[in-house]
């Protein structure tokens, strides 16, 4: 949601120039890099190696820098094969007490049974003086990671690890960020600090951290995560010869695990990676669905209205989103009684069930700052859960300021907070008393505030700001009809946790501008500064356990803007406050990628058309057929834009039709995508780089991707362009809309004619693919429709599939149906396990790149009827009506001539 004021238009084009030039006030800490380089670095002795690691201290090994701090004269180091895949390497001060991301923030990996490093695939080594470590694939010596000839840097508030790149890397990670997928390596430089970043700016740091790099090579793909929460610098240089990549923290300790990946295939990496951080949470069949907010809806006719004409322009609707507007002046846990009165708001969430679609509402953690009848700040103080301020006695709530004025935030680290939190959503969404909501959208949990630093005088500040924002029109009749007929406490060395030694690139100043005060003091004894890039996060795990805690046996459906390392193993994510620009629209992609391929938080999606500024029917039309393959489809836009809804222009309505029809018929292929996640980490979405790890063209591409294991995804991304070159890899490929052969050459194709209500889609060969057979304007209806297999085989004939069934909505499953599709020599059979009865028939199989008219088409051994099957010789398609129940196997066989 836009951080913007509502009342000046004025305003909002001053502070847009503030956020485009906030670099410029930036006090970003400039060294030479030859005064690091000349750092002593340490020494390791009393080295003790054991069969799975070692352990060494690490005594500094000459005259300390000094750089931006004592350089600590001890440290300990402690060396994990904790699995064939993963070591696990932790530097730490041997004198004192440092923070480390909490086990009750970041469960650590099971490492319950280690390996020997004989048997590993990644080989730890290490020179004794000065220290430096490499690690190595096991197979080939070759190395992944090296700090040889770049001392280690540690002092109480600068942590520096610099490792050695091959020429022109492939790097991808690090975020959140609006950089390529394919990171530039030229001097960039990517700031992990938690911040409310509207408009997304290039090369600045936004809204989430994740200190996790992918590196691809011809020979593997490896991976680097470093588990620390504290504000960093991390920088990608090159010198013509060789590149780098350097660590630059502020805190914490060095946590890293380096995992193998594979040398063929990157998705290993991705399982592995998501082994660390825990894989991604199952999401509601229904959430898959098209979603439809705005920030700006002004009271509930406005809402219902939105939902009505949707219905009328037949475009299917799941779920309606409503913004802070529904707020009595925005103070979260409220609803304003005369524009969004309570009864007119239930009316509206029991249509939507009714009819089988969904309601959801934003919950912002800040809570206004009043004293009196305003049940969420009484309770939260009777509970004592807010934020401190440090000045003082400490007993006082930190006041910050946020869209209902002066604000208090919840203290997630506090041990009255479950109460606290799990007893507000049982009350304002009660389904009795309240709003019945089926799912939780989270903003401005960086946390966001709209005070200045140093904040000494929010009330003052909120005054200029005017917040809240007064209402911009009088409030509806109460009556008017709806719808018609449609916990450790560390001891530290002394640190400056508001203006520390090095100043990372925080794009909005000092760290505590914006934001929480980085020398509040949580309840358990952190601090703010060590802690801030975990709120967003912390947030979301309470809002889960609300969740289940209101529901326990529904899956419950989240979706955050502020996310770290983990996030995924319970929440969605949509990637904040874009604008309505092509550049946004072509970089959602990237940003997409990011978070559904590397960094575990697959269900992730952007504002479809953008949300700040005015989008245009053209650029809509083609958003919203991008949108179709997000796995989180969500229209979402800000209240000083015009109306964007599908429905407002013709294009718009046509291409949404078509690319949600498309969605729906894939939406099984992508469910079971997700459940196959949700075991093990297999991506849900894929570079091209994934699936032709030795094709170096494919590196650097981001504006295509792989929806699932197989459905090329290719959209025009030219302004008012029908013309896009797409890559195709060298392989077989299938047209989506005709099924017609492609046969790649590794190579680019221009294709022309492409209108604003089309997307290009490509079948990659050697799968079979379940789609549902009819659109459905919802989910529900969707599920009551048949299917059908498409076989898309490779150049040897051969092609497998699957399909997850449930009842897309408990948390445990009583019975699931689990089916493997395999095809070779013209037969395809159906088998697995039939536990879950979907009530639906598989009811046509079409077989591709079928070179000639069957002799013979045979159903469980038997003949099939030549009127129950066709052959269209252009397209190479044979089609075959089996009406197979889906409570057992069957195969489908057709024997030609050739």
């Amino acid at each position: 949601m836009a951080k913007l004021n509502r009342i000046s238009t004025l305003r909002t084009f001053v502070l847009l120039a503030l956020l485009q030039t906030s670099s410029l006030f930036v006090d970003a800490a400039e060294v030479n890099p030859s005064a690091l380089q000349a750092c002593p670095g340490y020494k390791a002795t009393n080295v003790k190696a054991r069969r799975d690691g070692l352990t060494a201290d690490l005594v500094l090994a000459g005259k300390a820098c000094n750089v931006f701090g004592e350089d600590i004269q001890n440290l300990r180091l402690n060396v994990d094969y904790e699995t064939a895949d993963r070591i696990h390497l932790k530097i730490t001060d041997a004198s004192s007490d440092r923070y480390e991301v909490p086990e009750s923030v970041f469960p650590r990996p099971n490492n319950k049974r280690p390996v020997s490093s004989t048997n590993a695939n990644i080989r730890f080594d290490y020179t004794a003086s000065p220290f430096s470590f490499t690690i190595r694939r096991a197979k080939t010596s070759e190395v992944l990671f090296s700090t040889v000839g770049n001392p280690i840097i540690f002092e109480p508030q600068y942590l520096r690890v610099k490792t050695t790149l091959p020429k022109n890397p492939n790097i991808y990670g690090l975020g959140e960020h609006t950089h390529p997928f394919h990171l530039p390596t030229n001097g960039t430089t990517l700031t992990l600090w938690s911040r409310d970043s509207y408009g997304v700016p290039v090369g600045t740091n936004l809204y989430g951290n994740h200190p996790v790099y992918f590196e691809h090579r011809t020979t593997g793909t490896h991976g680097v995560f470093l588990l620390n929460s504290n504000g960093m610098d991390i920088k990608l240089t090159e010198d013509g010869k060789n590149a780098g990549l350097e660590y630059n923290a502020i805190g914490g300790v060095l946590d890293f695990y380096f995992l193998a990946g594979s040398q063929t295939d990157p998705t290993q990496l991705a399982k592995q990676y998501a082994q660390v951080v825990g894989t991604p949470a199952e999401m509601p069949y229904w959430s898959f669905g098209f979603h439809q907010c705005r920030f700006g809806y002004k009271d509930y006719l406005d809402v219902a209205s939105v939902i009505s004409r949707y219905a009328e322009a037949k475009i299917p609707l799941e779920t309606m989103w409503t913004d802070i507007d529904y707020m009595d002046r925005r103070r979260s846990f409220s609803l304003d009684p005369n524009y969004f009165p309570i009864d007119r708001m239930q009316e509206i969430v029991r249509y939507l069930h009714e009819h089988d679609q969904k309601y959801i509402v934003m919950t912002d953690p800040a809570v206004a700052y009043v004293t009196e009848g305003y049940e969420a700040y009484t309770k939260g103080t009777e509970l004592d859960i807010w934020l401190k301020d440090p000045r003082g006695d400490g007993k006082n709530a930190s006041l910050g300021l946020v869209w209902a004025g002066v604000s208090v935030f919840p203290d997630w680290f506090h041990p009255n907070i479950e109460e606290y939190w799990n007893g507000m959503f049982q009350d304002f969404y009660s389904p009795e008393k309240g709003l019945d909501i089926d799912g939780v959208w989270i903003d401005m949990n960086e946390p966001a505030s709209f005070c200045n630093a140093p904040c000494e005088n929010p009330f003052e500040q909120a005054i200029e700001q005017d917040l809240p924002p007064p209402r911009a029109n009088p409030p509806p009749a109460p009556n008017v009809p709806l719808f018609g007929n449609a916990n450790t406490k560390l001891t530290k060395r002394e640190v400056d946790v508001i203006n520390p030694p090095y100043a990372i690139n925080n794009a909005a100043g000092s760290l505590s501008n914006k934001t929480a005060h980085t020398d509040i003091v949580h309840a358990n004894g952190l601090t703010e500064y060590d802690t801030h890039n975990l709120y967003g996060t912390m947030m979301s795990t309470a809002t889960y356990d609300a969740m289940l805690s209101r529901r326990p046996d529904v899956r419950p459906f989240i979706i955050t803007r502020s996310t770290f390392a983990g996030a995924g193993a319970k929440v969605g994510k949509w990637l904040g406050d874009n604008l309505s620009t092509w550049d946004l629209y072509r970089n959602s992609i990237a940003g997409m990628l990011g978070f559904a391929s590397v960094y575990q938080v697959p269900m992730v999606g952007s504002d479809i058309c953008g949300f700040g500024g005015n989008t245009t029917e053209y650029l809509c039309a083609r958003w919203s057929m991008l949108g179709a393959f997000n796995p989180f489809m969500r229209n979402h836009n800000g209240d000083t834009s015009i109306s964007q809804e599908f429905y407002l222009w013709p294009t718009v309505a046509e291409a949404s039709r078509n690319a949600i029809n498309i969605r729906y018929q894939l939406l099984d292929y992508i469910y079971t995508a997700f459940h196959q996640a949700s075991i093990d980490g297999t991506p849900v979405l894929h570079p091209l780089w994934f699936k032709y790890p030795k094709d170096t063209k494919t590196f650097p591409i981001d504006l295509q991707f792989f929806y699932g294991d197989s459905i090329l995804v290719s959209p025009v991304t030219a302004e008012n362009s029908t013309t896009v070159s797409i890559y195709v890899p060298n392989d077989l490929f299938y047209d989506f809309q005709t099924l017609s052969p492609v046969q790649g050459k590794g190579s680019f194709v221009k294709l022309t004619n492409v209108g604003p209500t089309e997307i290009p889609l490509h079948i990659k060969s050697s799968v079979v693919l379940p789609l549902r057979q009819k659109p459905a304007m919802t989910t529900a209806e969707l599920r009551k429709t048949d299917f059908e297999l498409i076989v898309a085989p490779d150049a040897r004939g051969r092609a497998t599939g699957d399909l997850y069934i449930d009842d897309g909505d408990s948390l445990v499953q009583k019975a699931t149906t689990s089916v493997k599709f395999a095809f070779s020599n013209g037969r395809l059979d159906v088998s697995g396990k039939f536990g879950y009865n979907a009530g639906v028939k598989v009811a046509r199989v079409r077989f591709l790149n079928v070179n000639s008219a069957p002799l013979v088409v045979t159903y469980n051994g038997k003949a099939v009827k030549k009127g129950d099957y066709s052959y269209d010789s252009k397209k190479k398609v044979l089609d075959v009506t089996v009406a197979a129940e889906l409570t057992k196997g069957f195969s489908v066989q057709y024997k030609s001539l050739w």
